[in-house]
């Protein structure tokens, strides 16, 4: 489902988007960002992101520059991926304790 919405945008912006000319508040360009946030985040996220875009695209909006979020991984993901790497490392990936990890959580400052 990806595929066919970055082929509108696309198309779009060969046709219709140079008839129109500059007229996005934002940078980039509200066709821009919607083939970003596609690209990046998948048809379903992208294209409420882009919907969310278009909507605030308006002429009582200041405009600028609005960049796509970055894609954040799940917390599974994270946990995953520490299991996978400490199953791989066997008995030699255990982590070296610091000196600070050696003394007492009780003790005093000196």
């Amino acid at each position: 489902m990806k595929y066919p919405l970055l082929a509108l945008i696309k198309v779009y912006q060969w046709t219709i988007s140079p008839l129109l000319g500059p007229v996005c508040r934002y940078y980039p360009s509200c066709s821009h960002y919607g083939y970003t946030a596609i690209d990046v985040h998948g048809a379903v996220k992208g294209s409420a992101l882009t919907a969310w875009r278009i909507l605030r695209c308006n002429p009582w909006s200041p405009g600028g520059v609005d960049h796509v979020p970055p894609r954040k991984r799940p917390p599974w993901h994270d946990r995953l991926r520490n299991m996978l790497r400490n199953s791989k490392g066997g008995p030699s990936a255990v982590a070296e304790t610091s000196p600070a990890a050696e003394t007492s959580p009780h003790a005093q400052g000196a």
